[in-house]
């Protein structure tokens, strides 16, 4: 409630301080309808952590924004988001508050906004292996080429964009409360995140374009309450200014990490290589992409195979469509993760092999998650699914196929279709006896009046059948209302 009254009163200074504007606000209820306990893949998946840990969840969403040119090609741009519900994570939170400070192709953020994954469609994709918008927003402060800017010199036909950023986990009292007695939890871990990307070929002259880009992210400092589950053993790990350059660079601790640490890469460090290929002719465009995804230094260079840890993906949108705007069609294999075995070099065996990797687990952050929900692709099992409470992700090694489709029949009315097969070997240290399956869908219909300007409606319907979640079913309405507020004279 306190951050609540804090940002309100930051955006009732922004309004003073700057001239007459307007503003945009969106207000938003949503709710479902289910007989299961646990929400089906496409209703908890993707959502930006607005989902409960029960099927049954609702909420009601106000927000806030606005965008100010300053002058002298400086630019504010705004935002303040709050929800209230039931069931969720959360009863009252901030789910964004942010100020972009641009200047040409530079902008500063600070704040929590909402991101989705690099170079995927977050409607239809599965969502990215590091990033994808699965998990509610990390607040940071980020400077970053937001979108790609013309390379001195190149005439437009090369490009580049990307960030650096560092922020924090806000999720630390959530764990408290939901994590198991005496099981592991943290307090206070800080977030790295770092991207730069490369496109090359100018789309307005010819319709061939390559992208090329690499992702990094990372998690430390905080404090490890109930280490390795183990009731009172706590540790705190630095987050002095040089633990801040680990995390740029990363590299092993010094004295006052751990052994493994010390004997490895300081922190959790997780990232992945991004690829795609564009043909943009003038009523559509098709996209192939490709990301691999490492943790730490393991298969960072696909030492162990190419073709492994990876979602491959394929694009097609319809720029004056209605029936289908876009397609898209995916394969995800992360099962090997990097191969069974892993040995550190010893004086009898020098070899090092750096394999058996547990992508999004860790043995001191607990994982890649943030309240409950791994923060890269959700076809990994999110924590939140765990009866025991403990937070781990039990199912990582996974192969899937995925489809989604979408299209605007008529002006007033759209629809999305996703469907997602998967089969799931669980983890090299809590494998499943057998392999498990799991089908996930969602059929989803919009509805816009035309005689009732900003309004809208959407209903939607996902399942899961298979051994891996059991057979689910819900339902969601979503009534939402946008406008725009004038405040001050109009010119």
């Amino acid at each position: 409630m306190k951050r609540i009254i804090t940002i309100l009163l930051a955006v009732a200074f922004i309004h003073c301080a700057l001239p007459a504007q307007e503003f945009r606000y969106k207000i938003e209820a949503t709710g479902t309808i289910a007989g299961e306990k646990t929400p089906p893949t496409w209703h908890l998946s993707n959502r930006q952590g607005l989902s409960g840990d029960v099927a049954r969840f609702g909420y009601l969403r106000t927000a806030l924004e606005g965008t100010q040119e300053l002058g002298g090609d400086f630019g504010l741009d705004w935002g303040v988001d709050v929800v209230a519900g039931k069931n969720l994570t959360s009863t009252l939170f901030v789910q964004q508050a942010y100020a972009d400070i641009s200047w040409k192709m530079l902008a500063l953020s600070a704040g929590q906004k909402e991101r989705w994954g690099e170079l995927k469609n977050h409607r239809l994709s599965s969502g990215g292996l590091v990033e994808s918008g699965n998990a509610r927003p990390i607040p940071q402060i980020r400077i970053e080429v937001p979108e790609y800017y013309d390379f001195f010199g190149t005439n437009g036909w090369f490009k580049l964009r990307g960030h650096l950023a560092y922020g924090w986990f806000t999720d630390g009292e959530w764990q408290k409360d939901w994590v198991a007695q005496d099981m592991a939890r943290t307090v206070g871990v800080r977030y790295h995140s770092k991207a730069v990307f490369f496109k090359f070929g100018k789309e307005e002259r010819y319709p061939l374009s390559a992208e090329l880009g690499l992702q990094m992210t990372a998690q430390f400092g905080g404090t490890v309450y109930n280490k390795e589950n183990v009731k009172g053993d706590h540790y705190h790990n630095p987050s002095r200014l040089k633990d801040y350059f680990k995390a740029f660079v990363p590299s092993s601790g010094d004295d006052e990490y751990s052994q493994l640490d010390k004997t490895n890469i300081a922190g959790n460090q997780l990232g992945s290589w991004h690829a795609a290929i564009n043909w943009t002719a003038k009523d559509w465009k098709l996209r192939a992409y490709y990301e691999h995804v490492f943790d730490d230094h393991s298969q960072m260079f696909w030492e162990y195979g190419l073709w492994t840890e990876q979602l491959v993906g394929l694009e097609l949108e319809l720029k004056n469509g209605h029936w289908i705007k876009g397609i898209v069609l995916e394969y995800y294999n992360l099962k090997n993760q990097s191969g069974p075995v892993y040995h550190d070099t010893t004086d009898d065996i020098p070899d090092q092999v750096s394999c058996r990797d547990d992508n999004y687990n860790h043995e001191w952050y607990n994982g890649w998650f943030n309240y409950g929900m791994v923060i890269g692709t959700p076809l990994a099992t999110s924590p939140i699914y765990n009866e025991d409470n403990i937070l781990t992700c039990y199912n990582n090694r996974v192969e899937a196929f995925h489809f989604g489709i979408e299209g605007e029949p008529t002006e007033e009315i759209g629809y999305r279709l996703l469907i997602t097969h998967s089969n799931n070997w669980g983890t090299y240290d809590t494998p499943f006896t057998d392999v498990k399956s799991n089908t996930a869908g969602l059929v989803e219909v919009s509805y816009k009046p035309k005689f009732l300007k900003g309004w809208s409606v959407q209903a939607s319907y996902a399942f899961d059948n298979g051994s891996l979640l059991g057979n689910c079913r819900s339902g969601m309405l979503t009534i939402s209302k946008c406008g725009i507020i004038n405040l001050g004279k109009k010119k």
